[in-house]
């Protein structure tokens, strides 16, 4: 009898660290299935039929609670992170810059950089291949977070 009592709380902490700690891994719920199909078996060959049939709708039954307890909503408040992100992505570049707007490289642009445009810093990308630092530039247009930038001869 301790056996199969044994047997069948471990396939429940089993149960619970499937639900609660390696969800999709199946790890947990392998054993668990091994350790109540273990204890099933034991309580029909040692208790028979009345004894397997109460030690599965036990198994059963308490499986069906712990699984409702571990995934009500508070169960996982407490497991999760609670901080907030209050800082955003760095600003378009389009909002304060215009095409035509002139600057200077403050970094060889080979094709990517830095330049000052307008008095802010900004990722440039060279529209010709090469631009070294300290050149004049001029704003062609803009990709994701930088400027396209040609030189001014």
């Amino acid at each position: 009898m301790l056996y199969i009592a044994f047997l069948s709380l471990l396939g429940i902490l089993f149960l619970i660290a499937e639900l609660i700690l390696l969800p999709g891994v199946s790890v947990g719920a392998l054993l668990a299935i091994g350790c109540y199909g273990s204890s099933i078996y034991l309580a029909f060959r040692d208790y028979g039929m009345a004894g397997g049939i109460i030690t599965t709708l036990i198994i059963a039954i308490v499986s069906l609670a712990a699984t409702a307890i571990c995934l009500r909503a508070k169960t996982w408040q407490r497991f999760s992170l609670k901080q907030e992100i209050g800082s955003s992505s760095s600003e378009l570049p389009s909002s304060e810059v215009k095409t035509g707007d002139r600057g200077i490289t403050l970094s060889r642009l080979a094709p990517m950089g830095k330049v000052s445009v307008n008095g802010k810093i900004w990722e440039a990308k060279s529209l010709d291949a090469f631009i070294d630092q300290q050149c004049d530039i001029e704003v062609v247009g803009f990709e994701n977070f930088s400027i396209i930038v040609r030189k001014i001869n």
